[in-house]
This record gives C-alpha cells, structure tokens and sequence, in this order.
C-alpha cells in the first residue's frame, strides 16, 4: 500500500503536535508555586490587588497571601459610608457635658447658703464625673445574639456570616476588637474568642482628667465635713 506525500506530511504534524503536547505538562510542573511532581511545600507568595480607574484608590486595599492554591491570609480595608459607633465614647462624653453644665449652672460670685447645699453641689458633678469614667472602663456585657443584632455590623457586605460575631469597644485606654467564632457541634454551642487590641493616648488623658476631678470633689467634701465637725468651736485670741 503506497503512501501519499499529503499522509507522510500530516503524520509528520501530528507526531510534531504529540511532542508538544507531551513536554506541555512536563514544563508546566515546574510553573507556579505548587509544583506537580514534587514534594517540597508550596511557595509563599504575596500579591496587591490593583483597583479599576473608576474606584477611589482609597476605598478599597486587598492585599492576598497565595501559598499553592489557596488564598492563605487576606487584608481587606474596604472603606465604606457606614461608620462603626463606639457608643462608649458618646456616652462618656455625653456624661462629662452634664458635668460641665452642672459647674457652670452655679455663678461664680453665687454664695452657698449651707455646707449641705454646696456637698449636694459637688455630689451632682462627682456623679456625671463617675458615669463619664465608668462608661470607658468598664464596657457594657453583652450576649452573641446581642453582638450579631448589633446596627454596627449591617453595614458590613457581603453580611458578617451567622456563625460570627464582631465587637469593637473601649476598655481603659485600649480599643479592642474581638471575633467570636460560634461552633455548633451535636446540638451544643460553644465558642472561640480572637482579639486584638491597641492604645489609645488621648483615651488616657481623659481618665486622668477626670480622676483628678473625682478627687478634687472628694477634697472640697472632706473638707466641708471638717468645718461641720468644728462649726461650734469658739476660737479666743
């Protein structure tokens, strides 16, 4: 049986594309960071995502951490319209301006009547005093439900999955971030708890401020008890 040139070309082509194809996966091995073949663990590499021109390059940062193939760490800082209100501040701040109208309610050349009105005077702005520096120190406890329904994490998207819960809140001068992670195995819930904190200065400032105030009250008071002990006493000269 005689054979064409037309056949003798085509067989040539296809033992040329068999080669190609047969080096393919073999060079393709040696490609990326998990190499097919090989044992040795997988290359950790590290990639910043860039943002379209019709994105602000300040609304969204993604950085990604790829070892073989998987996505192994993330940051994501994705700005958003929608704040996280550290509701412990406000209330601090909305004692600490009851205070200050509560000092300034009195004249400065006023004259107190009796050491009982002016104990009640300073005992009204000791308690505003006391509230403003409770509500950064000692935040508010509160359940996982309580944490998921929070209005702060509505404005996440896509939502916070239901097996998650996030808190930011205020404890002396630190501004901690918690994650609890919601396990539920055999009908029994339990959970694992992440946190990460950090200092803030002018946080401190205001807690020594106001201790000093509490403190400064607390003086003028011994001192009216004292004058009340010795308010008979009869001075001779």
């Amino acid at each position: 049986m005689s054979t064409t040139t037309a056949e003798i070309i085509e067989k040539a082509e296809i033992d040329s594309l068999e080669k190609e194809y047969d080096c393919f996966p073999q060079s393709g091995s040696h490609e990326g960071p998990q190499r097919l073949g090989h044992k040795s663990p997988p290359d950790v590499e590290k990639y910043v995502l860039s943002v379209p021109s019709t994105t602000p390059t300040d609304q969204v940062k993604v950085v990604v951490t790829v070892t073989g193939d998987a996505i192994t760490h993330a940051d994501i800082n994705l700005k958003e319209d929608h704040p996280w209100r550290l509701q412990q501040i406000q209330d601090s701040g909305n004692h600490l301006s009851y205070a200050i109208d509560a000092f300034n309610a009195v004249e400065n050349d006023y004259a107190f009547k009796s050491a009982k009105e002016l104990e009640c005077y300073l005992n009204r702005i000791s308690s505003f005093l006391l509230k403003s520096r409770a509500a950064l120190i000692n935040p508010r406890k509160r359940t996982l439900e309580e944490l998921q329904k929070n209005k702060n994490v509505k404005g996440f998207q896509p939502p916070v999955p239901s097996d998650l819960a996030l808190s930011f809140y205020v404890q002396n001068w630190r501004l901690i971030f918690a994650v609890y992670h919601i396990i539920t195995e055999k009908g029994v819930s339990k959970f694992n708890r992440y946190q990460a904190e950090c200092v803030i200065p002018w946080i401190n400032d205001v807690l020594l401020l106001l201790t000093v105030g509490l403190q400064t009250a607390q003086q003028l008071k011994d001192k009216i008890h004292v004058f009340q002990q010795y308010q008979d006493l009869q001075i001779s000269t």
